[in-house]
């Protein structure tokens, strides 16, 4: 029997068109890694048939979110919740995501993400479904939310977290995972610092490929193998072997996904 622990990549957009020249070799090389299961966040109506082909190329390996990303809030919001709305009436998704607040890029459509965050949190309660969130910029905002929404059905992970202690416990608070991917590994991360103040029964993995790629590949395209070098770093952190960070972050992943 292999004792090899399974690894989750909790947040991977394997469907990106940045891996369409290589994606059946990436995804391999994440496999032989021994990273198996990944967890995939939907954007906006535009990527939910690419979702849907990756998934069926991948059965074993795929579980696919339904939601609206934050920054694809636009003029036309509205027609997106109703497809995300349908989807989730007509077949399994594992998680509401990914869904939230982004005021780094654009505010004129903070009250829209408002609106679309508040209405995919009742959607995934209704459905009984965790909650991917995307904060940038955002950690007011969403607490906001989150405190008016708060409930025994409110539970999920905090996508690429990256704030202070005090919003981590915060977060936790909610029923929140921490998602921690290449960020734990950079110089100016800040997240190392105190990570190892919170127990490892909070925190998830994820790459959040094509972007974020952790340290030595900063910069480029990541990929989900490289969640092997945030694997490393966390060990540092938690004094722990690798084995240990993969075996507990999955089993966390269970908890939150169901599967």
């Amino acid at each position: 029997m292999n004792s090899t622990p399974i690894i989750t990549d909790t947040h991977t957009h394997l469907y990106s068109e940045e891996f369409d020249q290589d994606r059946d070799e990436m995804i391999q090389r994440a496999i032989d890694a021994g990273i198996t299961r990944f967890f995939i966040p939907a954007i906006d109506a535009a990527a939910t048939q690419s979702m849907y082909d990756l998934e069926k190329n991948y059965p074993e390996n795929v579980f696919l979110m339904m939601g609206l990303h934050p920054t694809y809030v636009k003029d036309n919001y509205l027609d997106e919740l109703a497809h995300v709305e349908t989807e989730l009436s007509k077949r399994k998704f594992y998680a509401v995501g990914e869904i939230g607040i982004d005021l780094y890029w654009d505010k004129t459509h903070l009250k829209e993400q408002q609106i679309a965050f508040k209405k995919q949190i009742q959607l995934a309660k209704q459905h009984k479904l965790p909650i991917v969130i995307h904060c940038r910029e955002a950690f007011d905002e969403i607490f906001e939310i989150l405190e008016e929404e708060k409930s025994e059905d409110l539970f999920g992970i905090f996508h690429c977290f990256s704030g202070t202690l005090e919003q981590a416990k915060r977060a936790i608070s909610y029923k929140m995972k921490l998602g921690i991917g290449g960020v734990v590994t950079f110089k100016n991360g800040k997240i190392d610092q105190f990570l190892d103040q919170i127990d490892l029964k909070h925190i998830v993995l994820e790459t959040d490929s094509p972007y974020l790629a952790p340290i030595p590949y900063r910069g480029k395209r990541n990929e989900s193998s490289y969640l092997i070098n945030v694997i490393s770093k966390l060990a540092d952190i938690y004094k722990v072997s690798e084995e240990e960070i993969a075996a507990i972050t999955t089993q966390n992943s269970k908890e939150v996904f169901g599967i």
